[in-house]
This record gives C-alpha cells, sequence and structure tokens, in this order.
C-alpha cells in the first residue's frame, strides 16, 4: 500500500537531518514541500538526490493539491510532506492532508526530527512540564492585546513565533498586559550559526527588543503565572453566582468576574454553567 509520510526538517543545521529522512527524500515517490527550491538545497546539502516527483505544497496551494497526494498514496505510492524547517502541521503546512487521509482510510505516519516549539522550551530555562503552544502571535494590536489577556492566568509555560519586525510591539503589550516582571526566553536563529537566546522578565525583553534591529526566526517562550496569584475556579464561579443573585444578567456576570481576575470568559462561562446545572 501508498503511504503519507511528514517528515521534520532540520531547522538550520542540515546535520540535524536523521537518517530516516535522507532515506525518505531519496525514495519518496512524490515529495511535497512547502519551497521545492528549499527542499534541494537541503537535499544538495544531506547529498542525495531526489528521485521522485517534487510539488509545491504551500499555503495557497494546500487544499487544491490534497485531491491528487491523495491518489498518488491510493495508487500505492509514498508521499512525502516537509516544510521549511520544523515538523509539517505545527504553523505549516501539513494538517489538511493528514485530516483527508485519515478520513480516507489512507495509512499515514512520521518521522520525528527538529521542532523550533521544543528546542524553545529547552533553552528558555523555564519549567515546562506543562506547557501550550499558540502559533504565530496576531498581527494587530487589539486583537494582540485580547490574546495576551487569555494568558494572564495561564499556568502553563506558553511558546509562540513572532516576526522579528512585530517583536518589540508584541513585547510591549505583553509587559502591558502581563506585567513587567513576568519571565520570559526570546529565542532567535535556532541551531543556525547567529542562534541567540535572551532570558529575562518581560521588561528587560522588550527593552531589547525595542533598541533593534532583531532578525532572523524568532520564538517566544513565556513562563505560566504563579499558581498562587491565579483565583480558583470555584472562587471565580461563586463571585458569578452571587453578582447574578443581585440580578445581574449571567453574562454580564462573567464578563465582569473574568477581566478582574484575568482568566478567560468562555472558559469561565462554562464553569459557571456546569455549577448550576450540577
Amino acid at each position: 500500500r501508498g503511504r503519507l509520510v511528514l517528515a521534520a526538517t532540520p531547522l538550520g543545521q542540515a546535520a540535524d537531518a536523521s537518517a530516516r529522512l535522507v532515506d525518505a527524500i531519496a525514495t519518496a515517490d512524490v515529495v511535497a514541500a512547502e519551497d521545492t527550491r528549499r527542499l534541494r538545497a537541503l537535499a544538495a546539502a544531506l547529498g542525495v538526490s531526489v528521485t521522485g516527483r517534487v510539488v509545491s505544497h504551500y499555503d495557497a496551494v494546500e487544499a487544491a493539491r490534497l485531491p491528487g497526494l491523495l491518489d498518488e498514496v491510493r495508487a500505492g505510492r509514498t508521499v512525502l510532506v516537509v516544510t521549511d524547517a520544523g515538523m509539517p502541521a505545527v504553523s505549516d503546512p501539513g494538517y489538511r492532508i493528514v485530516a483527508a487521509a485519515v478520513a480516507a482510510d489512507l495509512p499515514v505516519t512520521c518521522l520525528p526530527g527538529p521542532s523550533a516549539v521544543t528546542t524553545a522550551l529547552v533553552l528558555s530555562g523555564l519549567p515546562a512540564e506543562r506547557f501550550c503552544f499558540e502559533g504565530f502571535a496576531p498581527r494587530r494590536d487589539g486583537e494582540r492585546r485580547r490574546w495576551l489577556e487569555t494568558l494572564r492566568a495561564e499556568q502553563r509555560a506558553t511558546v509562540f513565533f513572532e516576526s522579528p519586525h512585530r517583536l518589540a510591539a508584541t513585547l510591549a503589550a505583553a509587559v502591558d498586559v502581563l506585567g513587567p516582571d513576568r519571565a520570559a526566553a526570546v529565542c532567535r536563529e535556532m541551531t543556525k550559526t547567529h542562534e541567540e537566546v535572551l532570558r529575562g522578565p518581560l521588561a528587560e525583553l522588550a527593552e531589547w527588543a525595542e533598541e533593534g534591529p532583531v532578525r532572523g526566526e524568532i520564538t517566544v517562550v513565556l513562563a505560566g503565572a504563579d499558581a498562587a496569584a491565579a483565583p480558583a475556579v470555584s472562587v471565580l464561579v461563586a463571585a458569578v453566582h452571587e453578582r447574578v443573585a443581585d440580578g445581574e444578567r449571567l453574562k454580564d456576570a462573567v464578563n465582569a468576574v473574568a477581566a478582574a481576575a484575568g482568566v478567560p470568559k468562555r472558559e469561565l462561562y462554562a464553569a459557571a454553567l456546569a455549577d448550576r446545572q450540577g
């Protein structure tokens, strides 16, 4: 049977490629690459020839490529999916074709390897037993601040990607919303020649970014909120019920309590409903 293979590619150093990735590049019948030029450059650096058909597989064409790539798998061929760096489907093309292959009951496997998310977690020096990944930070200031508000009471470490020319604005907003003392790390050009990791409170990192210019691939890690500082859900739900008992609408009560505590409104609303019904 054919199969769909997603493979992680090096973040910067070709030597980080696994032996299985090298073999997959050499033997796959079809290679779907986010950037075909980057694929060929990686193959050249690894000293391997791409013998299969190469097709582009970036965001704008991902959906259109699906039927043809799945037909290749149905016909018994191996389709390899790679992105420019790191793991496909993690803020890169890949999710749609995996979902479609699973729905069609076609074999799917993954060749593990480099990931900017876990690499940044390790380099950050922050507690990482539990973490969440947020993709790219929102571009617009209002959306960015609303997104940061949802992280105010997040007790897990948070990892996200950011463009170098928006980093200063994002860190400045984080200082305003999360406070100047929240620990964080900015990881730049990981595994590459000019790798740089800056660790410290958000205020210091924001000042560094403002001085600029910042270049390269950026991954940011935020420390989780202090558990002691985050109000227990039961306490917040009780506050909501108290306001409702005084005549306030549930939605308005939730909005007011959530804003004061710095917790997501949706989660508090669900907890309040569950408590009322339970």
